[in-house]
């Protein structure tokens, strides 16, 4: 390999780590400050796909993919341990950042009602958590994630951040969501049926397994917390096989109250981390593997729309936001994409007006 090639292959792994931990929402160190800027838009994603698409260097992105994909049936717990492995060997949260800018991108979350209630779908180690508890006092945060260890690192950093008091605000959960349902405490069936129309909803057995169980912050007679106003799905999705996102979306939407939002936020098609894989790390198409097992899914607008009107979901907002980063150390512009989601279920039917 050339010098060029292996500043690129060093480039990529670096990008990887950066990207793999959740926050590649940022470029480099240093860039706190331009956090609210994130969701602007710098370029115009067409401009970038007919750059793409031009470039023959980047031919193997477009191609149909015939391999085996990363949707088999062993791959999911592959996948899960991967993402445990990559939290337990970065769990200083080096590579985490405080996600400030989303209440910007989602004000619905600061100026939400009294007793709120947000399920943080993969919430590693609270970047996203903080923020919202920051936000509003009377907030509570239920929060799952596959690895113990990043649940540990979360309670301690969002217990020791100053300004917040989390008391019982803050409530997290070992689930992997792509193979377990989320237990019943979250929002059991009779009180679904009270509400109207109850969500029937049926995973697969062979990647999923129900849960029954009275955490301590219930009390004696509370059979759950009565369900969801927000879930928030941030960088999360694309994490997880392609094959299996139906069934993971299906399930938050059904605790998600009636009314309730779906807030959501993951790597759009042809950023820069999608553009920096190799041939031989694509495992489906737009679908990656990095050198630590863990899976990268890079979504378009449709893809991500067909996913969410699949669940029954109403679209509020849908678009690319499409930002100019530098590396202060390098000096090298970047181009990311993500793509912003905003999606509101259905109210049942006494309720429509």
């Amino acid at each position: 390999m050339d010098l060029a090639g292996l500043e690129t292959r060093r480039g990529a792994l670096s990008m990887e780590v950066q990207e793999a931990g959740g926050g590649g929402e940022l470029g480099s160190a240093g860039e706190a400050e331009v956090e609210a800027e994130y969701h602007s838009r710098d370029f115009e994603w067409e401009d970038l796909e007919a750059e793409v698409e031009a470039d023959p260097a980047f031919s193997y992105h477009l191609s149909p993919f015939s391999g085996q994909a990363a949707g088999t049936a062993s791959s999911p717990q592959h996948s899960s341990e991967a993402w445990r492995c990559f939290h337990r060997r970065h769990a200083s949260g080096k590579f985490f950042k405080e996600r400030r800018y989303l209440l910007k991108e989602f004000p619905e979350l600061p100026n939400s009602e009294d007793c709120a209630k947000i399920l943080e779908v993969g919430c590693g180690n609270g970047s996203t958590a903080v923020s919202i508890l920051r936000s509003n006092e009377s907030i509570r945060v239920f929060a799952c994630d596959c690895s113990k260890d990043t649940l540990e690192k979360a309670n301690e950093i969002i217990s020791n951040t100053k300004g917040i008091d989390i008391k019982d605000r803050f409530q997290p959960f070992l689930m992997d969501v792509s193979k377990e349902n989320f237990p019943d405490w979250l929002f059991c069936k009779a009180c679904q049926s009270s509400l109207g129309k109850a969500t029937e909803f049926i995973l697969d057995p062979s990647h999923h397994k129900l849960r029954k169980e009275h955490p301590v912050f219930l009390g004696e007679n509370q059979c759950c917390v009565g369900g969801m106003d927000f879930v928030t799905m941030i960088f999360t999705l694309s994490a997880i096989p392609f094959t299996l996102m139906p069934t993971t979306i299906e399930q938050c939407v059904s605790v998600l109250k009636p009314g309730g939002l779906l807030l959501f936020r993951d790597y759009g098609l042809y950023d820069m981390t999608m553009l920096r894989f190799l041939p031989h790390q694509r495992v489906g198409f737009r679908e990656y593997m990095r050198s630590d097992g863990t899976l990268s899914y890079f979504f378009t607008l449709d893809t991500v729309r067909e996913l969410f009107h699949a669940a029954g979901l109403i679209e509020l907002e849908l678009e690319y936001c499409c930002v100019k980063s530098v590396n202060r150390k390098s000096g090298k512009k970047m181009q990311r994409v993500w793509v912003h989601g905003k999606f509101k279920k259905e109210k049942h039917q006494a309720d429509a007006r």
